[in-house]
């Protein structure tokens, strides 16, 4: 019979697991109460980092629904959860793990697709979701302003054809009707 604090554990840990898009898995041997604390704040607001316990995590992911991270519950573990912008939790992870060797990225999952520690340093490497949708949005306006300038020039230069052909014909009727000044000056 399982004891009722490490239930109470797994019950925590899974609702994190659902409440979160996004969660990192990492190994933290060697490093600070100082450092991880430094950890912590670099991740942003959108995201906490939780020193775990293999066994009851391993069960509470399973519980949410996930089963890809159980080859890497090995070790001391610490899971990063993501509840915001899992770009820029995965920024800090990397940024920190520059400065600080010890943290090793195992791997983690994003909207229940299984990442590896490879694909999150891709994921770092994202730029953040706004600026992303700022290119977007001025990728957008660029298109309708092309759209626009092609729509007010078709109206336009077909204004500036038709008064040159209508210059063109005065010019060819004011011609034939009336002599050059060269001619009337014999």
């Amino acid at each position: 019979m399982a004891r009722p604090d490490k239930a109470a554990a797994v019950a925590e840990l899974t609702d994190q697991f659902r409440a979160s898009n996004a969660a990192v898995l990492t190994e933290y041997r060697g490093l600070t109460v100082a450092q991880l604390k430094t950890l912590r704040r670099s991740l942003g607001e959108n995201a906490t980092y939780a020193v775990v316990k293999n066994t009851l995590t391993k069960i509470a992911a399973n519980e949410a629904g996930i089963s890809t991270l159980d080859d890497l519950f090995a070790g001391p573990s610490a899971v990063a959860f993501v509840t915001g912008d899992p770009v820029e939790a995965a920024k800090g992870l990397r940024d920190f793990a520059k400065d600080n060797p010890a943290l090793v990225i195992k791997g983690g999952v994003l909207d229940g697709k299984a990442l590896s520690a490879d694909e999150i340093k891709k994921l770092a490497d994202l730029e953040s979701r706004e600026v992303l949708l700022a290119k977007l949005a001025g990728a957008m306006k660029a298109k309708q302003s092309q759209a626009a300038a092609l729509f007010q020039a078709l109206p336009s230069k077909f204004v500036r054809t038709a008064e040159a052909l209508r210059a063109k014909q005065e010019a060819e009727q004011g011609g034939a009707g009336t002599p050059a000044p060269a001619e009337a000056a014999e």
